[in-house]
């Protein structure tokens, strides 16, 4: 389908008074030279006029209602930043002890190595998977528990 510039014009004169600069001048300079979308423009301007001029009233429940869900979308916003300093504070005490925590296991799991009469790669595998198991353990928990509860979610709201 070949978009003529009265279709172009007639989108123009739709989105209003938010044409940048270049647009204005050729929806002015077409506007000059057509008719029928002059008096198009004319319609629609007094269109926007008469409906800009009726007063709205919301309804009281409808009030209440707005306000409420306000309400309520300001308590979650609020939660949730609580929520993200709590997250904040407990990976700041997390990688402040694991800086002092770390290199007091390396010496213990060292010593009990050189002690028991372990090899070095056995030792410091050993401390790999000491230190890495309880984070891989609570991501997958946290995975599984974030994934069960996006699907009761979808099921509460039939998606």
């Amino acid at each position: 389908m070949t978009r003529t510039a009265h279709d172009e014009a007639r989108e123009l004169i739709a989105l209003g008074e938010t044409l940048s600069g270049a647009q204005q001048k050729w929806l002015r300079a077409h506007l000059d030279d057509c008719a029928a979308c002059r008096a198009y423009a004319d319609a629609a301007g007094r269109v926007v006029t008469a409906v800009r001029s009726l007063p709205l009233a919301a309804d009281a429940r409808l009030v209440r209602a707005t306000q409420m869900r306000v309400r309520f979308h300001a308590a979650r916003v609020r939660e949730t930043r609580e929520r993200m300093w709590l997250v904040a504070l407990a990976c700041l005490s997390v990688g402040i002890s694991t800086t002092f925590t770390v290199p007091l296991l390396w010496r213990l799991f060292a010593w009990i190595g050189g002690t028991v009469g372990v090899a070095a790669p056995v030792w410091q595998a050993g401390f790999a998977i000491f230190f890495f198991t309880p984070a891989l353990v609570v991501s997958v928990i946290l995975l599984a528990r974030g994934t069960h509860l996006a699907s009761n979610g979808q099921h509460r709201h039939g998606k």
